[in-house]
């Protein structure tokens, strides 16, 4: 925690890396921010007592540099940056669908960089951050990347070629839950609920069910088993969703994710 950390980009996902750092110890003064408005600059220094400061001065200052601009920007701010980042430096990169490649052909040879997909989770502290290594990232590299964003969750580590499939999973994973639950409400309003009520009975099933998932160890077949009574309510609700095809509409829908996130790292936008 002693070296500088530079966090360039500091939207939802920056900021929210930002503020977990600092719960988790680090010092604000240790922590440089850039941000392409004066005032979101500002907000950030009052905010958590970071320091903003350009581009370039973040690329010769830090330690440590983590890019959490969108993809589309990304080619723009390593033009900007990489006459600054000196071999030694450790680039940490953000973005959805952008391999490690990318990075190493536009700085320096022999710039350790380590891929991180994390996802929105983040903001609660309870994000899911997938982390792999690049051609020159030493396991100290990895050490610190997983120190950085396990102050906002928790990391896992995996070979970058199976990067585009935990982006289907947990870097969009959030937005299945979010759909599911408005279907749900949906459906409990059908049902005569209000809708305050519904979501209420939702949102707590969810959360009960997640910690059983990670504090149980049982497989979710037994969970879902132990649900689900003879000739009860529950059994008709899943025959439902296997004649409706749920379960190949999920497993189609995470192919689909993948499909896009192997485009975007082929360099495919549209």
């Amino acid at each position: 925690m002693s070296q500088k950390v530079a966090v360039l980009g500091t939207g939802k996902i920056g900021e929210a890396l930002l503020s977990g750092m600092i719960r988790a110890g680090w010092a604000p003064a240790d922590l440089l921010v850039t941000a392409r408005r004066p005032e979101r600059a500002e907000e950030l220094r009052t905010r958590y007592g970071v320091t903003p400061v350009p581009n370039a001065e973040a690329a010769k200052t830090a330690d440590t540099l983590i890019l959490t601009v969108k993809p589309q920007d990304m080619g723009t701010l390593l033009d900007e940056l990489a006459p600054h980042v000196p071999a030694d430096r450790l680039v940490i990169s953000g973005a959805a669908g952008i391999p490690t490649s990318f990075f190493e052909e536009r700085l320096v040879p022999g710039t350790p960089v380590v891929r991180v997909m994390t996802n929105t989770p983040a903001l609660v502290d309870e994000a899911m951050s997938v982390i792999s290594a690049g051609s020159h990232a030493t396991a100290d590299h990895l050490a610190t990347a997983e120190e950085i964003f396990g102050a906002v969750g928790k990391t896992l580590r995996v070979p970058e070629s199976q990067q585009d499939a935990c982006t289907a999973l947990s870097g969009s994973g959030p937005a299945y839950f979010f759909y599911l639950v408005e279907a749900m409400t949906d459906a409990g309003i059908l049902l005569g609920l209000p809708r305050d009520k519904a979501h209420d009975l939702i949102v707590q099933s969810a959360i009960g069910a997640a910690v059983m998932l990670r504090d149980s160890g049982e497989h979710p077949v037994k969970l879902r088993e132990n649900v689900t009574s003879p000739a009860g309510t529950t059994i008709n609700a899943i025959r439902e969703l296997e004649n409706h095809g749920v379960r190949a509409a999920l497993i189609a829908a995470l192919e689909a994710a993948r499909d896009r996130s192997r485009e975007l790292a082929s360099g495919n936008k549209d």
